[in-house]
Protein backbone atom coordinates (compact mmCIF):
# COMPACT_ATOMS: atom_id res chain seq x y z
CA UNK A 1 0.00 0.00 0.00
CA UNK A 2 1.24 3.59 -0.72
CA UNK A 3 1.53 5.84 1.70
CA UNK A 4 -1.00 8.49 2.58
CA UNK A 5 1.33 11.38 2.89
CA UNK A 6 3.32 13.10 0.28
CA UNK A 7 7.01 12.05 0.88
CA UNK A 8 8.87 14.81 -0.65
CA UNK A 9 10.94 17.80 1.83
CA UNK A 10 7.73 19.85 1.25
CA UNK A 11 4.80 17.30 1.55
CA UNK A 12 6.04 16.00 5.17
CA UNK A 13 5.64 17.74 8.03
CA UNK A 14 8.79 17.85 11.23
CA UNK A 15 6.71 15.01 13.01
CA UNK A 16 6.50 12.63 9.83
CA UNK A 17 9.99 13.06 8.97
CA UNK A 18 11.15 12.40 12.51
CA UNK A 19 9.13 9.50 12.14
CA UNK A 20 10.96 8.32 9.17
CA UNK A 21 14.15 8.85 10.61
CA UNK A 22 13.06 6.70 13.06
CA UNK A 23 11.84 3.88 10.80
CA UNK A 24 15.23 3.41 8.87
CA UNK A 25 17.22 3.61 12.41
CA UNK A 26 15.20 0.62 13.11
CA UNK A 27 15.88 -0.89 9.99
CA UNK A 28 19.71 -0.41 10.34
CA UNK A 29 19.25 -2.34 14.00
CA UNK A 30 16.66 -4.80 13.81
CA UNK A 31 16.07 -4.88 9.82
CA UNK A 32 13.26 -7.46 9.36
CA UNK A 33 11.85 -7.53 12.57
CA UNK A 34 10.35 -3.48 12.42
CA UNK A 35 6.61 -3.33 13.29
CA UNK A 36 4.19 -0.57 13.38
CA UNK A 37 4.35 -1.08 17.12
CA UNK A 38 8.73 -0.55 17.60
CA UNK A 39 8.26 2.66 15.06
CA UNK A 40 5.84 4.47 17.10
CA UNK A 41 7.59 3.25 20.38
CA UNK A 42 11.16 4.59 18.91
CA UNK A 43 8.92 7.56 17.44
CA UNK A 44 7.00 8.43 21.05
CA UNK A 45 4.38 8.43 18.66
CA UNK A 46 0.82 6.65 18.71
CA UNK A 47 -0.05 4.01 15.97
CA UNK A 48 -2.83 5.54 15.30
CA UNK A 49 -1.21 8.11 13.65
CA UNK A 50 1.08 5.74 12.07
CA UNK A 51 -1.52 4.01 10.39
CA UNK A 52 -3.31 7.32 9.28
CA UNK A 53 -0.07 8.49 7.89
CA UNK A 54 1.39 5.56 6.04
CA UNK A 55 -1.91 2.85 5.83
CA UNK A 56 -0.24 0.12 7.08
CA UNK A 57 3.18 -1.42 7.63
CA UNK A 58 4.20 -1.67 3.78
CA UNK A 59 2.68 1.63 2.93
CA UNK A 60 5.39 2.75 6.14
CA UNK A 61 8.57 0.78 4.63
CA UNK A 62 7.26 2.28 1.02
CA UNK A 63 7.50 6.03 2.74
CA UNK A 64 10.68 5.34 4.50
CA UNK A 65 12.25 3.83 1.04
CA UNK A 66 11.40 7.12 -0.90
CA UNK A 67 12.47 9.27 2.36
CA UNK A 68 15.72 7.93 1.68
CA UNK A 69 16.05 8.43 -2.29
CA UNK A 70 15.19 11.74 -1.47
CA UNK A 71 18.74 11.81 -0.59
CA UNK A 72 19.80 11.37 -3.91
CA UNK A 73 18.48 14.81 -5.26
CA UNK A 74 17.31 15.32 -8.48
CA UNK A 75 18.97 17.47 -11.13
CA UNK A 76 17.30 20.48 -12.06
CA UNK A 77 17.51 21.51 -15.66
CA UNK A 78 17.14 24.79 -17.59
CA UNK A 79 16.58 24.69 -21.60
CA UNK A 80 17.77 27.86 -21.54
CA UNK A 81 20.98 27.94 -20.00
CA UNK A 82 21.64 24.47 -20.59
CA UNK A 83 25.30 23.44 -21.94
CA UNK A 84 27.78 20.89 -21.22
CA UNK A 85 29.57 22.35 -18.40
CA UNK A 86 25.64 22.30 -16.70
CA UNK A 87 25.41 18.71 -18.28
CA UNK A 88 28.42 17.57 -16.57
CA UNK A 89 27.81 19.01 -13.23
CA UNK A 90 24.57 17.18 -13.00
CA UNK A 91 25.95 14.12 -13.84
CA UNK A 92 28.44 14.67 -11.46
CA UNK A 93 26.23 15.93 -8.42
CA UNK A 94 23.42 13.14 -8.93
CA UNK A 95 26.22 10.23 -9.09
CA UNK A 96 28.33 11.73 -5.93
CA UNK A 97 24.65 11.78 -4.52
CA UNK A 98 24.04 8.11 -4.99
CA UNK A 99 27.41 6.75 -4.04
CA UNK A 100 27.09 8.68 -0.90
CA UNK A 101 23.38 7.48 -0.46
CA UNK A 102 24.40 4.03 -1.22
CA UNK A 103 27.52 3.51 0.65
CA UNK A 104 25.61 4.30 4.26
CA UNK A 105 24.87 2.45 6.34
CA UNK A 106 20.89 3.02 5.89
CA UNK A 107 20.99 1.69 2.51
CA UNK A 108 22.80 -1.36 3.33
CA UNK A 109 20.62 -2.26 5.43
CA UNK A 110 17.60 -1.24 3.42
CA UNK A 111 19.11 -3.43 0.51
CA UNK A 112 20.01 -6.64 2.86
CA UNK A 113 16.63 -6.68 3.89
CA UNK A 114 15.26 -6.27 0.89
CA UNK A 115 17.37 -9.31 -0.74
CA UNK A 116 16.06 -11.40 1.93
CA UNK A 117 12.68 -10.35 0.97
CA UNK A 118 12.87 -11.20 -2.59
CA UNK A 119 11.02 -14.02 -4.13
CA UNK A 120 9.54 -14.76 -0.74
CA UNK A 121 6.20 -14.64 0.40
CA UNK A 122 6.82 -12.18 3.41
CA UNK A 123 6.05 -7.96 2.93
CA UNK A 124 7.62 -7.04 -0.44
CA UNK A 125 10.18 -4.81 0.43
CA UNK A 126 12.20 -6.56 -2.22
CA UNK A 127 9.76 -4.89 -4.91
CA UNK A 128 9.61 -1.10 -2.80
CA UNK A 129 13.19 -1.08 -2.58
CA UNK A 130 13.25 -1.46 -6.28
CA UNK A 131 10.73 0.65 -7.43
CA UNK A 132 11.91 3.48 -4.95
CA UNK A 133 15.35 2.93 -5.15
CA UNK A 134 17.00 2.75 -8.73
CA UNK A 135 13.25 3.02 -10.67
CA UNK A 136 13.30 6.41 -8.94
CA UNK A 137 16.61 7.02 -9.43
CA UNK A 138 16.08 6.63 -13.67
CA UNK A 139 12.79 8.91 -13.36
CA UNK A 140 14.74 11.65 -11.75
CA UNK A 141 17.62 11.47 -14.00
CA UNK A 142 15.97 10.88 -17.47
CA UNK A 143 15.17 14.86 -17.61
CA UNK A 144 18.33 15.53 -17.87
CA UNK A 145 20.02 13.00 -19.93
CA UNK A 146 16.57 13.79 -22.61
CA UNK A 147 17.37 17.50 -22.56
CA UNK A 148 21.27 16.40 -23.41
CA UNK A 149 19.73 14.69 -26.02
CA UNK A 150 17.54 17.57 -27.36
CA UNK A 151 20.54 19.72 -27.25
CA UNK A 152 22.46 17.68 -29.15
CA UNK A 153 25.03 16.90 -26.08
CA UNK A 154 24.57 13.45 -25.94
CA UNK A 155 22.93 10.73 -28.26
CA UNK A 156 21.70 7.31 -28.05
CA UNK A 157 18.44 5.36 -28.54
CA UNK A 158 17.14 4.58 -25.85
CA UNK A 159 16.78 6.76 -22.38
CA UNK A 160 16.15 3.71 -20.45
CA UNK A 161 19.36 2.08 -22.11
CA UNK A 162 21.62 5.39 -21.48
CA UNK A 163 20.24 5.32 -17.48
CA UNK A 164 21.25 1.83 -17.45
CA UNK A 165 24.82 2.55 -19.16
CA UNK A 166 25.02 5.46 -16.20
CA UNK A 167 23.92 3.08 -13.53
CA UNK A 168 27.01 0.54 -14.26
CA UNK A 169 29.66 3.14 -14.32
CA UNK A 170 28.13 5.20 -11.04
CA UNK A 171 27.63 1.87 -9.10
CA UNK A 172 30.35 -0.78 -10.16
CA UNK A 173 30.33 -3.31 -7.63
CA UNK A 174 29.99 -1.28 -4.85
CA UNK A 175 26.72 -2.21 -3.65
CA UNK A 176 27.48 -6.01 -4.25
CA UNK A 177 30.74 -5.49 -1.73
CA UNK A 178 28.89 -3.22 0.04
CA UNK A 179 26.09 -5.77 0.53
CA UNK A 180 28.65 -8.45 1.82
CA UNK A 181 30.83 -7.23 4.31
CA UNK A 182 33.35 -5.07 2.11
CA UNK A 183 34.59 -1.85 3.93
CA UNK A 184 35.02 0.10 1.00
CA UNK A 185 35.59 3.48 2.96
CA UNK A 186 34.20 5.18 0.77
CA UNK A 187 34.94 9.27 2.08
CA UNK A 188 34.14 12.75 0.25
CA UNK A 189 37.17 12.58 -2.10
CA UNK A 190 37.00 9.21 -3.22
CA UNK A 191 32.94 9.92 -3.76
CA UNK A 192 33.53 12.93 -6.03
CA UNK A 193 36.72 11.27 -7.53
CA UNK A 194 34.34 8.42 -8.78
CA UNK A 195 31.81 10.14 -9.90
CA UNK A 196 33.63 12.68 -11.89
CA UNK A 197 35.21 9.42 -13.25
CA UNK A 198 32.04 7.85 -14.57
CA UNK A 199 30.84 11.00 -15.83
CA UNK A 200 34.07 11.29 -18.08
CA UNK A 201 33.60 7.43 -18.78
CA UNK A 202 29.56 8.40 -19.55
CA UNK A 203 30.19 11.53 -21.89
CA UNK A 204 32.94 9.50 -24.01
CA UNK A 205 30.24 6.87 -25.08
CA UNK A 206 27.36 8.56 -25.47
CA UNK A 207 29.12 12.65 -25.77
CA UNK A 208 28.31 13.55 -29.46
CA UNK A 209 31.45 16.05 -30.04
CA UNK A 210 33.19 12.48 -29.12
CA UNK A 211 30.90 10.36 -31.49
CA UNK A 212 31.59 12.47 -33.86
CA UNK A 213 35.48 12.65 -34.08
CA UNK A 214 35.33 8.64 -33.43
CA UNK A 215 33.73 8.50 -36.61
CA UNK A 216 35.63 10.74 -38.65
CA UNK A 217 38.78 8.86 -37.42
CA UNK A 218 37.52 5.82 -38.94
CA UNK A 219 36.74 7.57 -42.33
Amino acid sequence: MHPTVDVSESGLTERQKDVLDAALALLVEAGDTLTMTSVARRASCSKESLYKWFGDRDGLLTATVQWQALKVRGVPVDPEAFNLASLTAGLEGFAADWLRVLSGNISVALNRVAVGHAGSDKHDLGAIVLENGPFAMARRLKPLLQLGRETGLLEFQETDEAFRTFFGLVVRDVQIRLLLGDRLGLNETAIDRDARRATQQFLALYGINTNQARNGHQS
